[in-house]
C-alpha cells in the first residue's frame, strides 16, 4: 500500500509540475532540517541561505540546523520540519516509522574512511589483521569499514579488535600523535567527513580505504500533497545550488566554515570532503545530477541491511525513495 500511495503521489505531483510554472504566485513556506557541521550538504544549505535560488523556485525556507541525523529524525517525527537532509542510515530509520516520509532526490555522496598514522607501517586493510581499530559504532563508518575488511579477506569478528570511539574523540588522538606509529593502543581509526578530511588535508593521517554513503533529500508525503509542485521546486533548488557552488567553491566553503565552527577546517579540507561528489567538479550545468542510479540503491540497501537489527526489520528503500520529482531539474 505504501508503494502504491507513493507512486500515485509522485504521478500527481509530476502532472501538476507540467501545468504550473515553477515560482509562480506566492512563495511556499518550507522548513528544512539540516546538519550544521556536515559537508558537503552544509555548502549547499549556505548557498540557499545566501542567494535568491529558493525564491526563484517559488520557495521561502526556514532552516532548522542540528548536529546529526538522529536528532533531525526526532523533530521530523514531531512535525517540526517538512524536509530532512540526511544520510542513508538515518533515512532508513525514519522510513521504518511509516509516518509519511519519502526520499525525493539525491542530496550528495559523502565519504567514510579508514586511516592510520602517517608513520604507521600499515599500508593496506589486509595488514590490519591482529590490530585494533577505533570506530564510531552505529555510524556508516562502521558499516563501510566492516564491509571493506571482509573484502580484504579479514573476518572483522576474529581478525581485528574493534572498539567504539566517537568521531569527536578522534581529534585529540590524531593531533597528539603526529610522530607516532599508533594512536595510543589504536592502530587505525574509522570515521566520516568532514573530520577525516580535515586530518587528511593537514597530512595527519594515511588513508587505507574510502567508502561512499548516499545521502538523500526527504520530504513528508502530506506536505507534498498540500503544496503541489513543492518537491520538484526543492529539487530544482538543490540542482541550482550545486551550479552556484561549483562556480563559487571558496565562497561556499567560507560560508560553511563560518557557521559550522569546525576547528582546523580549511578550504582544502572542504574540497577533500567534496572530492567524492561529482556535482561539485562538473564542467557544465548539464552534467549535474540529483537523481539516483542503480549504484545508489545498492548503497541504500546496504544501509537498510545494516540498520535492520536495530530497527527490528529490513526497510525496502525502493518503497520510500523515488527521483520522479528530481528528473526535470535542469
Amino acid at each position: 500500500m505504501q508503494k502504491i500511495t507513493l507512486t500515485i503521489t509522485l504521478a500527481i505531483s509530476a502532472l501538476l509540475l507540467a501545468t504550473l510554472p515553477v515560482g509562480a504566485g506566492e512563495l511556499t513556506k518550507i522548513r528544512i532540517g539540516w546538519q550544521i557541521p556536515w559537508a558537503t550538504q552544509g555548502q549547499l544549505v549556505q548557498v540557499l541561505k545566501h542567494t535568491d535560488i529558493l525564491a526563484k523556485n517559488g520557495l521561502q525556507a526556514e532552516f532548522i540546523g542540528r548536529t546529526y541525523g538522529p536528532i533531525l529524525n526526532e523533530i521530523a517525527l514531531a512535525g517540526e520540519i517538512d524536509v530532512v537532509l540526511t544520510a542513508d542510515q538515518p533515512a532508513a530509520a525514519l522510513f521504518s516509522k511509516d509516518k509519511g516520509w519519502l526520499g525525493i532526490g539525491r542530496l550528495m555522496y559523502n565519504r567514510t574512511l579508514t586511516y592510520v598514522p602517517p608513520k604507521s607501517a600499515i599500508n593496506s586493510l589486509a595488514e590490519l589483521k591482529g590490530r585494533t581499530i577505533g570506530i564510531p559504532i552505529g555510524a556508516a563508518a562502521e558499516r563501510v569499514t566492516v564491509a571493506a575488511l571482509k573484502k580484504a579477506g579479514l573476518d572483522p569478528a576474529k581478525d581485528v579488535k574493534i572498539i567504539n570511539l566517537g568521531i569527536l574523540e578522534q581529534g585529540p588522538l590524531v593531533l597528539g600523535g603526529e610522530n607516532s606509529a599508533q594512536w595510543g593502543n589504536l592502530d587505525a581509526l574509522s570515521g566520516f567527513d568532514p573530520t577525516p578530511a580535515i586530518f587528511e588535508a593537514k597530512g595527519l593521517i594515511k588513508v587505507l580505504d574510502v567508502g561512499k554513503v548516499c545521502s538523500l533529500v526527504l520530504m513528508n508525503e502530506n506536505f507534498i500533497k498540500e503544496n503541489g509542485t513543492v518537491a520538484a521546486q526543492l529539487m530544482q533548488s538543490i540542482f541550482d545550488a550545486y551550479d552556484y557552488y561549483r562556480q563559487n567553491i571558496e565562497q561556499a566553503n567560507g560560508w560553511f566554515m563560518a557557521e559550522a565552527g569546525l576547528q582546523l577546517a580549511t578550504n582544502q579540507a572542504c574540497d577533500v570532503a567534496a572530492s567524492i561528489e561529482p556535482n561539485v567538479w562538473v564542467k557544465n550545468r548539464g552534467e549535474i545530477r540529483v537523481t539516483f542510479i542503480e549504484e545508489d540503491f545498492k548503497i541504500m540497501d546496504e544501509a537498510a541491511e545494516f540498520m535492520a537489527p536495530k530497527l527490528k526489520k529490513k526497510v525496502d528503500m525502493r518503497k520510500y525513495v523515488s527521483d520522479l520529482h528530481a528528473r526535470n531539474a535542469k
